[in-house]
């Protein structure tokens, strides 16, 4: 059971939108700005949204507040990349160098600081050096999986070396340090891979910059096959009720995979257009939540992307949409302005109403000590 000495962790004032920015310069601090059943949507449905920016180096978890409205909780990390929520109580994170193991230190019923249920504490860390992981997941047998970007392979951790390749596509000939078909998506299923996304079949340096536009595609990592080609820049694989959904980066689409059994011809079927570069992707029942990025140059250069922002008077987006699969609407929204114009990856966090996390750049995580302690105690709330 966990008995918690002492901690500092401070307990934000309860408006109908706060911001857990303390590590956060004020002059770079982002504007954000929600749609007005998006508190009550993740409350009632008790889930969080987490969310990674590489662009500015943050770690978000999205919640209702305890006066209804919305908590934005932040934490620096830096080039924060993939997520992975394994359980309620276990999330991962990719960061520059590094993938995190995150615990929750909080029993059920148990309440920090009288206010956060979970707190999240980084208590593994894995070393990988700059490799320009992606997204990442973990196998049935407990071991790390993730996208090798840089090295164009999925991997796992390794006690003795940066990584160990599991697997690579059969266009790529060897494993070099040379990003050549930017392989950066992942979907598993019940703590297997299935299916891997990649910009291109490029087989030299940075050859997939030369085919964004339409040399996308989906592998299957079982059999090696490729299940959908013609893709711009493709992400955030993800399986779900029975299908494998896809974010078509390059043109703002979320849609699926569907398969003709007879012709074994595959076709990406969108369901809704989304105003921004779509990357990250989760899912809750019959909601996917879509992450947005503005571009990088002002404009997508050369994408589809590009010509339907400028065909529907639009302008890009970051944030997260929350799309209704029923009918492929926007049922909710989240947007982020400012300082922070790009997000990587977004996930939902089951079961939990108003969650936090500990970082490395505040002197909170020094001040939090807890141990399980055998004997008659219970969990207390922090003072």
């Amino acid at each position: 059971m966990l008995r918690i000495h002492h901690n500092n962790v401070r307990v934000l004032p309860c408006g109908k939108s706060d911001s857990l920015t303390a590590e956060t310069p004020e002059s770079t601090r982002p504007v954000y700005s929600m749609s007005a059943g998006l508190a009550d949507f993740l409350g009632s449905n008790r889930i969080t949204l987490a969310i990674s920016s590489y662009q500015s180096g943050r770690f978000y978890l999205i919640s209702q507040n305890a006066d209804g409205g919305l908590m934005v909780h932040e934490r620096l990390f830096r080039k924060a990349m993939g997520i992975c929520v394994r359980d309620a109580d276990t999330v991962y994170l990719a960061t520059l160098f590094q993938v995190l193991k995150f615990r929750n230190i909080l029993g059920p019923g148990k309440l920090i600081n009288g206010t956060f249920d979970a707190c999240y504490v980084p208590r593994q860390t894995f070393i990988t050096g700059d490799l320009d992981i992606h997204d990442l997941g973990v196998l049935s047998d407990g071991r790390i999986v993730f996208v090798n970007t840089l090295y164009n392979c999925l991997a796992t951790t390794d006690e003795r070396h940066s990584f160990r390749p599991i697997w690579w596509p059969s266009f790529i000939s060897r494993i070099v340090k040379e990003d050549r078909c930017h392989l950066n998506g992942l979907a598993m299923d019940k703590g297997v891979v299935r299916y891997a996304t990649a910009v291109s079949r490029s087989d030299t340096i940075d050859g997939w910059r030369d085919r964004r536009a339409h040399g996308g595609v989906v592998i299957d990592v079982q059999s090696d096959a490729i299940v959908c080609d013609g893709l711009s820049m493709p992400h955030s694989p993800r399986m779900h009720g029975g299908r494998l959904w896809v974010l078509n980066s390059g043109t703002g689409e979320l849609g699926w995979i569907e398969q003709e059994t007879r012709s074994r011809s595959t076709a990406f079927r969108p369901i809704a257009f989304c105003p921004g570069f779509a990357r990250g992707l989760g899912f809750h029942r019959d909601f996917a939540f879509v992450g947005l990025s503005k571009p990088r140059y002002q404009r997508f250069e050369g994408l589809q992307l590009d010509r339907t922002l400028t065909e529907t008077d639009s302008e890009p987006w970051c944030g997260v949409q929350v799309i209704d699969l029923r009918d492929g609407t926007c049922a909710h929204w989240f947007r982020i302005d400012g300082a922070v114009s790009e997000l990587y990856d977004v996930a939902v966090v089951p079961g939990k109403v108003r969650p936090m996390a500990l970082g490395f750049t505040s002197g909170e995580i020094l001040e939090l000590v807890t141990y399980e302690e055998e004997g008659p105690h219970v969990p207390v709330s922090c003072p």
